[in-house]
């Protein structure tokens, strides 16, 4: 968990999209998504296979 107070001039606004950076940052929307419904192990692996292959070729992409 973390935390973010108000620096010295800051407006609402600005302290609201400094804590929006942070919680994707942290991953925690992420993690929040994943935890709203029960995955099989079967559904898991297929998941982590295809994240694995999407960034395998992302990284062909970029060294290209």
């Amino acid at each position: 968990m973390f935390a973010v107070k108000k620096q010295k001039g800051e407006s609402e606004d600005r302290l609201i999209a400094r804590f929006k950076k942070k919680v994707l940052n942290e991953g925690i929307l992420l993690e929040l998504k994943e935890r709203e419904r029960y995955k099989k192990p079967a559904e898991r692996r297929k998941e982590n296979k295809y994240r694995i292959k999407h960034a395998i070729e992302l990284e062909k992409k970029r060294n290209y």
